[in-house]
């Protein structure tokens, strides 16, 4: 504890001694109670300390109050009551903190329901204390021993605790002149209620002055204004003024009923003021929270320009419209709060969404399959205020209260219009190019075929010349030769490719598919390129499984794809490389696999590399030539039988392209 809180917790010990003192000294002496003994300021006391400070304070309570009382009652009854009084502080104590040392708070609801069952519990066991005291000793009714203390150890409770607990911390909601009224009405009230003698009822007419001061003061100020109520009660009281100090008489009760009435007075008081102080400040927190967030969502709102928010009470007619909806629709806030939400579509743009929802053309009809289908971003014709329909993309919600009842709608949209002409332009620009691209198809794959003939005319002629079939060549005719056939070679194997693209573009497999097996048919794709290897001084390997692998497709594009996957690595693998095929299969895929330690290919062009007519810059480089049609065409067959291919590589590391098929039972 620090020096400030061991001197908080000495003062409040020092004044629980001596309004101890006090409240015994103005107990009636022909009567068994200790009037109202400052348990409460004992309770404060412990809920002020720290650690093992808490037992000190248990303790100097239990010397305190054994040694007040005994001023005025026997030793032993002072022992009963003292050990009562400690053993309260204590269950008190716990209740309000939990065992957790600190100030307790009055703030929530929550803390309020605490904060009472802790007093009922104080009394309670002032109650049990008085009893068990009175049967051992014979001091007085067990009874009234019993109610005494607990009422009068209760009223201590609720009314001293709050004036050291954390109260709401907001500021008195009256103005400075209706503040000093209500001291004046409690000064003048106060008095004239404890004035007469014969109606003890009277006094409880200052209980509305101080729910009215705890509504509208601030929570300490409140509190502080009961204190100063109750004050004045018990020194009228003690001084024999008042209506409680003459019931005993005047209704021939015992003295102590003047104790318990004024105690009843004051925990009424309690029981008003506290949670009225409570409440209030839930109340101000809560509609300051509540204000704050509205400002917030009123923030949001009008921050959003371009997106049209319309609120609507539960029958449609508009309460918020955002500057968004001004912008978008034309209209002004002014103009459109309190109409129906009806003026803001047209019949056709409501007809046309009543046939797309398969609903009655009834505007209500639409809205509430919309809701209830719970439809986001759907379309709507929304008709500004110029006559000009635009298209949103609309979400319409329904606002319900904490009891679920529906208090309002809210709609949520964006034009879309000029969106939807772009897509829809788009969509015919596609179409186009859809059209344009299968025209060319037909156009390369007609000059293809007409080119095929006459190409390979020219090539069966350059046999004819280079065998010597027109007459002995000089060597420098038999070499131009040998050039002309060799590109003539090549531009028949670029037409043979674009006949391959055009016939998986423009069917299926239909016909050519057939169960085969796969080892048979990479065998002979692989034979296709041996002898390219063998000029290279390439080391060519294959593995193929032992068992058959039936495969359902075409042969030829199977064969195909083998044919361009080892030629590429042939290709692009420097003499004295290495070119890996092996295939193995794994439950229902086949793998193909082909390996080389060829120049590779940059990380940038993997995903260009199926591309048509697509050339790496590091083959453009090395002079390597090609028509960037073999991988594409690879590609194109392998998903035309249900597969995928792919692709691991590095440059100066190799290339490795890994084919995978389903297997047919």
């Amino acid at each position: 504890m620090t020096r400030s809180s061991v001197l908080r917790v000495a003062l409040l010990l020092a004044a629980t001694a001596l309004f101890g003192c006090a409240a015994v000294l103005a107990a009636p002496d022909d009567g068994y109670g200790i009037g109202i003994w400052p348990v409460g300021l004992a309770t404060t006391a412990a809920l002020l300390a720290r650690g093992r400070q808490v037992a000190a304070v248990v303790v100097t309570v239990l010397v305190t109050a054994v040694l007040t009382i005994a001023w005025v009652r026997p030793t032993e009854v002072a022992l009963g009551f003292g050990l009562g009084i400690a053993v309260e502080t204590v269950v008190v104590w716990w209740l309000l903190t939990g065992g957790r040392p600190g100030p307790t708070g009055l703030r929530t609801d929550e803390e309020l329901s605490r904060f009472f069952v802790a007093g009922g519990a104080g009394g309670a066991v002032a109650a049990v204390a008085g009893a068990l005291t009175s049967l051992l000793t014979g001091w007085g009714d067990p009874w009234l021993v019993a109610l005494t203390l607990a009422s009068a150890h209760l009223a201590s409770q609720l009314t001293v605790v709050p004036l050291f607990a954390r109260l709401p911390h907001h500021g008195p909601t009256a103005g400075s002149a209706e503040r000093v009224a209500q001291w004046l009405v409690v000064a003048v009230v106060t008095p004239l209620v404890f004035l007469p003698h014969d109606f003890p009822s009277v006094v409880f007419l200052a209980v509305p002055v101080l729910a009215w001061g705890a509504i509208r003061l601030a929570p300490r100020e409140a509190v502080l204004q009961m204190g100063a109520v109750l004050g004045f009660a018990i020194t009228m009281t003690t001084l024999g003024l008042g209506p409680f100090a003459a019931v005993p008489e005047a209704f021939g009760l015992p003295v102590d009923a003047r104790g318990i009435l004024l105690a009843t007075f004051a925990s009424t008081c309690a029981g008003i003021v506290v949670p009225l102080v409570v409440r209030s400040g839930v109340h101000l927190e809560t509609a300051r929270e509540a204000a704050a967030e509205r400002d917030r969502m009123r923030n949001i709102v009008d921050g959003t320009q371009g997106v049209a928010i319309i609120g609507t009470d539960e029958r449609g007619l508009i309460t918020l419209f955002n500057p968004g909806a001004e912008r978008l629709l034309g209209y002004q806030r002014d103009e459109v709060l309190g109409e129906s939400t009806r003026r803001l579509h047209s019949d056709e743009a409501v007809a046309r969404k009543a046939e797309e929802l398969g609903v009655d053309p009834d505007f209500d009809t639409v809205v509430e399959t919309i809701m209830d289908r719970e439809l986001v971003a759907t379309e709507l014709g929304f008709l500004r205020k110029d006559g000009e329909e635009r298209s949103h993309a609309m979400t319409l919600a329904r606002v319900s209260d904490e009891r679920g009842h529906v208090v309002g709608y809210v709609s949520t949209s964006e034009d879309i219009t000029e969106r939807l002409r772009t897509q829809g332009a788009l969509e015919e620009a596609v179409e186009r190019l859809r059209e344009v691209d299968a025209v060319k198809d037909v156009f390369v794959s007609s000059v293809s075929h007409e080119l095929r003939t006459p190409i390979t005319s020219i090539l069966g002629y350059l046999e004819m010349l280079e065998d010597g079939s027109y007459g002995e060549l000089t060597p420098l005719q038999r070499d131009a030769v040998r050039r002309v056939s060799g590109n003539s070679g090549r531009l028949l194997a670029l037409i043979d490719d674009l006949l391959t693209l055009s016939r998986m573009a423009d069917s299926s497999l239909g016909a050519t598919e057939k169960v085969l097996d796969l080892r048979a048919v990479v065998r002979s794709g692989y034979d296709v390129v041996v002898p390219v290897a063998k000029s290279k001084r390439l080391r060519l390997s294959i593995d193929l499984p032992e068992e058959p692998v039936p495969v359902l497709g075409d042969p030829d594009l199977v064969e195909r794809v083998v044919v361009n996957l080892v030629g590429n690595a042939v290709k692009f693998t420097p003499a004295g490389g290495t070119v890996q095929v092996a295939m193995t299969v794994d439950g229902e895929t086949a793998e193909l696999t082909v390996a080389d330690s060829g120049i590779g290919i940059p990380e940038e062009d993997h995903e260009r590399l199926f591309t048509r007519f697509f050339r790496t810059e590091l083959a453009q480089r090395n002079a390597i030539q090609g028509s960037g049609l073999g991988l594409s065409i690879a590609r194109g067959a392998v998903e035309k039988h249900g597969g995928t291919v792919t692709v691991t590589s590095a440059v100066g590391e190799g290339t490795t392209f890994c084919v995978r098929l389903p297997v047919v039972a």
